[in-house]
């Protein structure tokens, strides 16, 4: 069961996953900072009616509130993934590190290791030539 988890921890390349992380968050943060900077409204723009009929005013005012209504969800929404996009970023970068420092315990886990062996076949060898 563990063995696939093992085969796609192999197969992703950390090297570049490692390298990238920090702009990647760089990204997300930006992203973040602009999506807070832009205005919630901007002024309409002109539409041409040339040769369609114009519609009431009562119509044209229901159009114009759901375009509003449309426009706030999706900004809303639009909001909800960047938060969501910078939280999946940050979440990398601390993946990242953690996986760094597992690195560096195994690495450090494996000479001592090393060490422990080599003491004890000098230790079978000392014991041999007794």
């Amino acid at each position: 069961m563990a063995l696939p988890w093992l085969t796609a921890l192999k197969v992703i390349p950390w090297g570049n996953v490692i390298e990238h992380a920090p702009t990647v968050l760089k990204a997300a943060r930006k992203l973040m900072d602009r999506q807070k900077a832009e205005p919630a409204s901007r002024p309409g723009t002109e539409v041409d009616v040339a040769g369609e009929s114009l519609p009431s005013l009562g119509e044209f005012k229901n159009r114009l509130i759901a375009a509003q209504v449309q426009l706030d969800d999706q900004a809303q929404m639009q909001a909800q993934l960047t938060e969501t996009v910078a939280a999946l970023a940050e979440q990398n970068a601390q993946l990242i590190s953690a996986v760094q420092v597992l690195r560096q315990r195994t690495r450090l886990l494996l000479w001592g290791m090393a060490a422990g062996v080599l003491c004890v076949v000098l230790t079978l060898v000392w014991q041999g030539w007794r």
